[in-house]
């Protein structure tokens, strides 16, 4: 995008705040700040008077300036706590009540896409959507086997205006890390590119619809989650079908109240989903606002719209785990070296420090019900933090902030007295026994077995080579008649009975843990079960030799 483009899209949006009567905003900017006192000599400050809410003529000029600032604002819909009521509630219409893309142009696009009439693939289509968003609209169909479905259409030349704004957005991005003391730290640069990619995630319906089934497996047969299912012969890059769902928006509380929807168990539900995806499944539903969640009464959610799923890394899995259990315990020393381990701070931060500082944030929120808590608030006072302790920001950590954020809303919305602490950390705990204990470790022999079954008719020659080498240092070390080389030659001697044992003993835990593997587990263990017993024997075998060091003197 040319500096000139981008110069005339900055017009562009300034002149959308201005037509709808959002001019105070513009001069509130740093570069029109000190020409502001010209706004009250501008001719439409008296002549026009303005009819609408504030939040309505926010919304439209969000819906106006395209895909980019509508998703901005659905957003801050969910942040009841940070904005007025009233422009919170004029937001939350950015969710799923974008204006539409005519009907007729979305038949074609299906035509299009799907290579058949409309009337060939379906007994009903209809033209008027049933919601619309900032990426695609929805449309209700029935099959030709009598099944309900949505169709699902990616809105005609977005990729354009995207490309465009996103161009802007690096730019604004790398003036940032170039004026702003705090850019380099913040990285915006890398930031805009996490935000580049989810919405071109979004913009591939195929991605979307594999999202979808990944999600169904993982939560098949649960009664807090249903996920519809995808019908992939119908499914293209702009275009998706998918099993229709009938449920209550999860924002409409007078009709869930009036169903005997369980708001308690709802809120807990919540909770519990948001951290199965993101620590059992790691793979999580990243834009779970209302306009996305719906209820089965009395306490089952219904999803949809998987365009942004989140994933972590296994060791930013296991900080962020351990990072809330320590919070959890109020033990904010282990969080501050949690945040110097994972290298999220720098290495010479003094965790005392920074231990006392997240103390001050974090103790206030305690036992207290859910709201009379903020994150919003507790996250600003902790970027104040991380401004002082030179806390880069995790650009893959980004998608877990928001969803966490829109967690919180919904749960604010439903069950303001759900204690969150109470909730969550009897899961947490859980899953951090599972990962750390007996049974992971049973898990991780038989992943790897497979591999180590290769190696292992390789170790008797590298066993073989290794000592062959490791000989002839001692040899040469016993013909030298100095007292200091005869005790080297001695300590070289020791290393190397301890580096024979270590290799043998992992042999044994090697065909240990390909015993493991193939074993049947529904023998009887013990003497009635050879292969068990064999693989006993060799892990205990594998271990004594390993960890029983010789200790005498050669």
């Amino acid at each position: 995008m040319s500096r000139l483009r981008q110069t005339l899209r900055l017009l562009f949006i300034g002149l959308v705040l201005i037509r709808n009567g959002l001019d105070d905003l513009v001069f509130r900017t740093p570069p029109f700040r000190p020409i502001a006192f010209l706004r009250y000599l501008l001719p439409w400050h008296w002549l026009r008077r303005e009819t609408r809410s504030r939040g309505e003529r926010i919304r439209r000029s969000l819906e106006e300036l395209g895909p980019l600032f509508v998703k901005f604002g659905q957003i801050l819909s969910t942040r009841r706590d940070l904005l007025p009521d009233d422009i919170a509630l004029e937001l939350a219409h950015l969710q799923d009540r974008v204006p539409p893309f005519p009907g007729a142009q979305a038949r074609a696009i299906v035509e299009k896409a799907l290579g058949r009439p409309v009337g060939e693939l379906f007994v009903h289509f209809d033209e008027q959507p049933l919601a619309s968003a900032s990426i695609a609209q929805v449309h209700g169909a029935q099959l030709r086997d009598g099944r309900e479905v949505v169709v699902k259409v990616v809105r005609p030349d977005i990729v354009p205006t995207i490309r465009n704004d996103l161009a802007l957005l690096y730019t604004l991005a790398d003036l940032a890390t170039r004026f702003w003391a705090d850019g380099r730290r913040l990285r915006p640069r890398e930031v805009v590119a996490e935000f580049e990619k989810n919405l071109y995630d979004e913009l591939d319906l195929m991605r979307e619809a594999a999202s979808a089934s990944q999600l169904r497996r993982n939560f098949l047969g649960s009664d807090q989650l249903y996920v519809p299912e995808v019908y992939w012969p119908l499914c293209r890059r702009n275009v998706m079908v998918m099993e229709r769902i009938h449920g209550i928006p999860v924002g409409d509380i007078d009709a869930l109240r009036a169903a005997g929807a369980d708001f308690k168990r709802l809120a807990e539900n919540g909770v519990e989903i948001f951290f199965t995806q993101v620590f059992r499944d790691n793979f999580f539903h990243a834009d779970m606002h209302p306009g996305n969640i719906f209820v089965q009464p009395p306490a089952r959610y219904l999803a949809v719209d998987f365009g942004i799923m989140g994933t972590l890394s296994e060791a930013d899995q296991r900080y962020l785990a351990g990072n809330f259990l320590a919070f959890f315990h109020r033990d904010y020393r282990r969080v501050a070296e949690l945040h110097v381990e994972s290298g999220w701070v720098p290495a010479d931060t003094r965790v005392e420090e920074f231990e006392a500082a997240i103390r001050t944030v974090c103790e206030p929120i305690f036992e207290r019900p859910l709201k009379d808590i903020s994150f919003g608030q507790v996250l600003l006072r902790l970027f104040q933090v991380a401004r002082r302790f030179n806390m880069e920001v995790q650009p893959q950590l980004v998608l877990l902030q928001k969803t966490l954020l829109n967690i919180e809303g919904l749960g604010r919305q439903l069950y303001p007295e759900l204690d969150l602490w109470a909730t969550a950390k009897p899961f947490l705990e859980r899953w951090m026994s599972e990962r750390l204990g007996w049974r992971a470790a049973g898990r991780a022999l038989k992943k790897h077995a497979p591999e180590w079954a290769e190696l292992l008719p390789e170790l008797p020659a590298l066993l073989h080579t290794y000592l062959k080498q490791a000989t002839q240092p001692a040899a040469a070390a016993d013909t030298t008649p100095t007292d200091e080389l005869r005790q080297l030659a001695s300590e070289i001697r020791r290393a190397q009975r301890r580096n024979f044992r270590a290799i043998v003993g992992s042999g044994f835990i090697v065909s240990a843990a390909i015993i493991y593997a193939y074993a049947d587990p529904t023998a009887t263990p013990m003497l009635g079960n050879a292969p068990l017993l064999t693989w006993m024997l060799s892990g205990i075998g594998g271990f004594v030799l390993i960890f029983s060091w010789p200790t005498r003197r050669s």
